[in-house]
């Protein structure tokens, strides 16, 4: 009776069907919005220096927002550990929760590929804003001095606003989530 109450919650949206170990010992529910907006995923790596560069704006953006969005840092690259997760969020200051995506499960089910890459998902589960953070990378090697834009910035505004995301879109430079098929 349990797993079918369970499959219907799963079914219905009203559960998600994924839960995520995190470098805190806990697990989480990467969809669970709970009484915020929306969830924003921010997918990254210790190894890709693009990540290394947005850190301190990643950082900023969690600490603007994260009393009205759910944030969380990924990793999703197989070959991290929890203690490789741990240094990177130590080193690069991270006050949110890590979560280790080791099978790629949540990076498949969003259709994350890069990293720096972030994905703001809504209530309903749905990808609200998929892409890069700011345009500070405007190819895999080409970057700017400064970012210009603010596109994750301007979407979130627009979620917290009840408008609709700004398009189009522009895809996140960077490194290639290791061991992706």
């Amino acid at each position: 009776m349990k797993h079918l109450l369970c499959a219907f919650l799963v079914l219905t949206g009203l559960a998600s069907a994924m839960e995520l170990p995190a470098i805190d010992g806990m697990s989480y529910d990467p969809a669970a919005v709970g009484a915020k907006k929306a969830v924003v995923l921010f997918f990254v790596s210790p190894f890709c220096s693009t990540t290394k560069s947005f850190m301190k704006e990643i950082n900023q953006i969690s600490a603007d927002y994260g009393d009205r969005l759910v944030v969380y840092l990924v990793h999703s690259d197989p070959e991290i550990t929890k203690e490789v997760a741990m240094e990177h969020a130590i080193l690069s200051e991270v006050k949110v929760t890590v979560l280790l995506d080791k099978e790629q499960a949540l990076a498949k089910q969003v259709q994350a590929k890069i990293t720096p890459e972030a994905v703001v998902t809504g209530p309903d589960g749905k990808t609200l804003y998929k892409g890069r953070i700011n345009d500070l990378y405007l190819g895999p090697t080409k970057r700017q001095r400064t970012a210009t834009t603010k596109d994750l910035r301007d979407a979130l505004d627009a979620i917290l606003g009840g408008k609709p995301v700004p398009a189009p879109q522009e895809p996140a430079q960077g490194c290639k989530i290791g061991g992706m098929k």
